[in-house]
């Protein structure tokens, strides 16, 4: 089935078919209204869905970590303005927090995994425990990581939260002994410089240590879209390290 990406800003939206079109990234349908606007109907028949897809950044990081396009997933980064050192941090009272949104979508259609990433601020860290709570109440077992772009060879920090959500074996152990198979899962992330993962690697001699996902950035017309599109989007190199530290656990 095709995949589906639900991005609300133009710009970022341009970008993620071009990135289908250089085929680093699955082939898939672009929903650019509003996660506000979405709901559970509008999702049947696609195994994996994208939400905040911004430029791609997850749906890259699944095939950097060898996760099957067909294979069952859904990710999403809220955004992080509410909780952002460089905001106002206004938190749940931001019109930009929108994690209900995503969670009423998750409630409604329970996926197999579900992983994403926030900020790592402490306004990030008292979102996540309420993610956590959330999902938890879904019977979801839930698994998070402190990661920084470092970890993984880049040149700049960028720490984030990273997290998983999983149900598929909630039926056949208990809820505690497969929260402590995930919490087991992201240890593993400090394996991050294995050769086994050599493949996950940086564009040589790009400015800034961007990943190399930014140099398909046809069709964005002008720098400050690039900028927008990459200021926001997660490094899918320590992603993908996440991803195999849970599909290893």
């Amino acid at each position: 089935m095709p995949v589906y990406y639900n991005e609300f800003e133009p710009f970022a939206a341009a970008w993620l078919r071009e990135l289908m079109a250089d085929g680093l990234i699955p082939k898939g349908d672009v929903d650019e209204r509003s996660i506000l606007d979405v709901r559970g109907s509008d999702l049947a028949g696609y195994d994996q869905c994208h939400f905040f897809a911004g430029i791609g950044g997850w749906s890259y990081a699944l095939r950097l970590a060898g996760w099957p396009d067909d294979r069952s997933v859904w990710t999403g980064s809220c955004p992080c303005q509410p909780l952002s050192s460089a905001g106002q941090q206004k938190g749940h009272a931001d019109e930009r927090h929108l994690w209900p949104a995503f969670y009423e979508l998750i409630a409604e259609c329970s996926p197999s995994t579900v992983f994403g990433e926030q900020v790592a601020s402490k306004i990030g860290r008292e979102w996540l425990a309420g993610v956590r709570a959330d999902l938890e109440d879904a019977r979801y077992a839930v698994g998070a990581a402190d990661l920084c772009a470092a970890g993984a060879g880049a040149p700049h920090i960028r720490q984030r939260l990273f997290w998983v959500a999983h149900a598929a074996e909630l039926l056949k152990r208990s809820s505690h002994d497969h929260q402590r198979s995930l919490s087991q899962s992201t240890l593993k992330i400090s394996k991050l410089r294995d050769s086994r993962h050599a493949s996950i690697s940086w564009k040589s001699g790009w400015p800034g240590g961007e990943p190399e996902t930014l140099v398909v950035a046809n069709g964005i017309p002008n720098r400050v879209g690039t900028l927008r599109g990459a200021g926001n989007a997660i490094v899918p190199q320590i992603a993908a390290e996440f991803v195999m530290a849970f599909m290893e656990g």
